[in-house]
């Protein structure tokens, strides 16, 4: 469910990244411009800007949900009990001594061993 809502609000996500970026500038940038001889400076409202707060609502709304789905998931604990649950492997005992990883020595030929004094 949570991959669902996630794909989405990345596709609503582009969509409205879009629609932004199509709709047209009315120049209304630090208070200039932007009249066009309208009485009340009010724009009209445009198949663009309808779509742009569909987009923005559905967009909001998948955000609230996947909060919601997030909160449900992590509602078991905190991360530091999940921590605890986890098992570590004990290492092996080291051995005693070099001699017990060494063969013994016979004859002339063998190789000095460190003695263990």
């Amino acid at each position: 469910m949570e991959n669902v809502v996630l794909i989405v609000h990345l596709f609503l996500a582009l969509a409205l990244i879009g629609v932004v970026l199509l709709q047209r500038s009315e120049g209304g940038g630090l208070g200039m411009g932007g009249g066009g001889g309208s009485v009340s400076g009010r724009a009209a409202a445009t198949a663009m800007g309808k779509l742009t707060w569909i987009l923005a609502i559905a967009f909001i709304c998948t955000s609230i949900s996947l909060t919601i789905i997030a909160a449900q998931k992590s509602a078991g604990g905190s991360v530091i009990d999940r921590l605890g649950d986890v098992t570590v492997p004990e290492p092996e005992a080291a051995p005693a001594s070099a001699d017990t990883l060494l063969p013994p020595a016979e004859g002339d030929d063998a190789p000095l061993v460190p003695s263990a004094d």
